[in-house]
């Protein structure tokens, strides 16, 4: 799905039958306002055409308003002016690609292309966090704890002090904790902490060895 955020309703007109001749499915807006109102669906592969220099809030602006709301959406910026700060900034702030009308079929495919394959790298990626923060869910609370303190390179001996048990318990506790969280090695454990920001919110993780 190609969202066309663009005031010039000819030029809407004619970019959505080119992409529909391509065999997209096309949404139009005339307003930045337009697209915040009936957001895009972030689980359906798509991209946002997004012209520059629209009336009322304006193409980075709306790039930033969505940013703020968490949108994982490729934004494809079309400008009529080139102007190399803008399009800097544009491209700092994430967008996928800045193109300058009148734009070729061949130019503009070729950026939506790369667009939808970014989006599918992101929503793969957002789906493998759901499901590690799944599995962090189904630990009980000692072994959330157990999960804790083994991320941050406690030793099970080192772990057993802290929350006053044995060490076989602790023993018995990280195998499930490995088992729950569906990994082999202590390695893959602390990868999909990091991966699911659990690591980086802990007190102490930058100081523990």
């Amino acid at each position: 799905m190609v969202h066309i955020v663009d005031d010039d309703a000819s030029f809407r007109t004619a970019i959505e039958r080119r992409l529909k001749q391509a065999g997209y499915e096309v949404a139009t807006y005339p307003s930045a306002q337009h697209l915040l109102d009936r957001l895009p669906n972030e689980s359906e592969l798509s991209c946002i055409l997004l012209d520059m220099r629209i009336p009322g809030l304006s193409g980075p602006e709306l790039q930033a308003r969505l940013s703020e709301l968490g949108s994982t959406l490729p934004i494809v910026f079309l400008t009529g002016y080139a102007e190399v700060p803008t399009t800097v900034r544009a491209i700092k702030a994430g967008a996928e690609d800045v193109l300058t009308k009148p734009v070729s079929s061949e130019e503009l495919l070729g950026a939506i292309e790369r667009a939808l394959a970014h989006h599918q790298v992101t929503r793969n990626q957002r789906s493998r966090l759901e499901a590690v923060r799944a599995h962090i869910a189904k630990l009980t609370p000692r072994e959330r704890e157990v999960f804790e303190l083994v991320i941050r390179g406690k030793t099970n001996k080192q772990v057993a002090v802290v929350l006053g048990a044995t060490e076989r318990t602790i023993k018995a506790h990280r195998h499930r904790v490995m088992e729950k969280m569906q990994v082999q090695s202590l390695a893959e454990l602390v990868s999909l902490a990091e991966r699911a920001g659990v690591l980086g919110d802990l007190p102490g993780t930058a100081q523990a060895n």
